[in-house]
């Protein structure tokens, strides 16, 4: 599933003042327990995390639909990506775009490696190596994540960085091969606001 394999990525784009915006948006939320913008509290998870960096600058990542009462957040994200800004695999990164990601956790429960869009992130930056920081909300609570498509199946560089961060839990059961590192977990990067 990663379209990036044998590809160039990633490389900082310039920001704009909105772009660079949602980043310290998303920044600002590290270790809260709450997710609220404005007075308006979103649920606490990924969707609603990048839900609530995007209100920040005015953005409806569900496009007015109304709250989800069941399906995906994530790939409601996505297709309002898709509808109203760019899906993309890079090279070129903006803080604030979006980050999605497949089979982060067995969505429809049946015990297969099938489970489209189901994480999403906010990117900070891309770090020089092409290492890409974002924020997302996990298990542990809202936390910096790092992924870098250039070197997908590592963990660490061999000065101990970090390349790519665990984003699926081991499961018991898993059989061999199933990917567990945010590089191999990769879906698409998208980008809503240009200006």
């Amino acid at each position: 599933m990663n379209r990036m394999r044998g590809q160039p990525c990633c490389e900082k784009g310039p920001a704009t003042v909105r772009q660079q915006a949602l980043a310290q948006v998303a920044v600002g939320f590290l270790g809260r327990s709450r997710i609220e913008v404005n007075g308006r509290l979103f649920p606490f998870d990924c969707s609603g995390l990048a839900r609530a960096v995007y209100a920040a600058q005015g953005i409806d990542l569900y496009d007015g639909l109304g709250e989800l009462d069941a399906g995906n957040g994530v790939g409601r994200i996505y297709g309002h990506v898709l509808r109203l800004g760019r899906i993309h695999y890079g090279p070129t990164v903006h803080p604030g775009d979006l980050v999605f990601f497949h089979n982060t956790w067995d969505f429809n429960r049946d015990g297969s490696f099938n489970d489209p869009l189901t994480h999403v992130g906010v990117v900070e930056t891309v770090e020089p190596d092409g290492t890409v920081l974002f924020v997302s909300q996990v298990s542990a609570g809202i936390e910096r994540y790092r992924m870098n498509l250039r070197s997908p199946d590592r963990h660490r560089a061999s000065d101990g960085r970090v390349l790519n961060d665990y984003l699926r839990r081991k499961g018991f059961g898993d059989s061999d091969g199933i990917p567990y590192l945010t590089g191999q977990l990769f879906a698409a990067f998208g980008t809503v606001i240009t200006q």
